[in-house]
């Protein structure tokens, strides 16, 4: 089932999660245990993120550097297959712009279409990941672009010019801004980019992690006003370590309210933390369903507890 037709279907308040692959070389078991956890709370979709090879030179006995590309977490769409086919769950593996040629989307969207994955999120990607492509290769710069190759193979167009090209199905989200994207020059310019997605053929966007809600409710009215009608789903994240105050805005781009930091920087230890971080989301989470939110969606990596004590305490199934 698509996304689109979950956030349509449902009227009561669900969630979403976002996982990742383990590193390489990781234990599968951990990515079980961590959604199995959730099953009792019956999460309508699952985001598994990817990674853009990353090139690394490695020093020869004889002083020379040899260039190694790779992939730090592989197994996406694998671990995509096992969640549709194994747990019954929607997954939606990213897609991405950056350190992936257009031949090379083209044909992680056959893969997936012939594993009969139907939801995808089309992202731009961290430009550290970069890599030039061939000369007889091209790139999506844009989430934007990457949206209309995806809409295109639904269309049965693919790169070449294919006879009898079957069409795919998928159905696309994309990412979406409140405090803006980093490389955006204001709200403004990033929420047109948005629409741009949306026009492309996007379905739904998921925002970027946010700790003050305000941020959420005023970006809604703005891309509104701009035209954008798409569902736009809040994304949340659980503090659970002082360290999240500095790598969070370090990582992601988000601002840390006053209060919070002054909480965190005032605990004891971690332990205490976790339970700030709780007690913050919850408020977040219950003053967005009292808004008329239906889908909560969840930044847990692999780590599900967090999660499960907030839900004890939101009810929702």
């Amino acid at each position: 089932m698509h996304v689109a037709e979950i956030l349509e279907r449902e009227s009561g308040p669900f969630i979403s999660v976002e996982i990742i692959p383990p590193r390489r070389g990781g234990n599968i078991q951990q990515v079980y245990d961590a959604i199995e956890s959730l099953l009792p709370y019956r999460p309508r979709y699952i985001n598994v993120t990817s990674h853009a090879a990353e090139v690394v030179w490695q020093e020869q006995p004889d002083g020379t550097f040899r260039r190694r590309v790779k992939r730090r977490s592989p197994g996406t769409f694998g671990l995509c297959a096992v969640i549709k086919y194994k747990y019954n769950i929607e997954p939606v593996p990213h897609l991405l712009c950056h350190g992936f040629t257009r031949e090379e989307t083209e044909d992680a969207l056959i893969e997936l279409h012939y594993l009969g994955v139907e939801n995808v999120m089309a992202l731009q990607g961290e430009e550290k990941y970069a890599r030039p492509p061939r000369p007889d290769r091209t790139v999506n710069q844009y989430a934007a672009e990457l949206v209309e190759q995806i809409i295109s193979m639904n269309q049965g167009h693919y790169l070449d010019d294919l006879t009898d090209a079957q069409p795919t199905n998928f159905c696309v989200g994309v990412a979406a801004y409140p405090e803006k994207h980093y490389q955006a020059p204001n709200l403004t310019f990033d929420i047109q980019n948005l629409k741009r997605k949306q026009d492309a053929g996007a379905s739904y966007a998921i925002t970027q992690m946010f700790f003050e809600n305000s941020f959420y409710f005023s970006f809604l009215e703005k891309v509104k006003a701009a035209g954008v009608f798409i569902p736009i789903i809040p994304g949340l994240k659980i503090l659970t370590r002082r360290e999240h105050i500095y790598s969070l805005p370090r990582a992601f781009h988000v601002s840390i309210p006053e209060p919070l930091t002054h909480a965190v920087l005032m605990a004891k230890d971690d332990r205490e933390v976790l339970e700030i971080g709780l007690e913050w989301a919850y408020h977040q989470a219950m003053d967005l369903l009292a808004h008329g939110v239906k889908n909560l969606h969840f930044y847990t990596m692999l780590y599900t507890k967090p999660l499960l004590r907030l839900m004890q305490r939101l009810k929702i199934d």
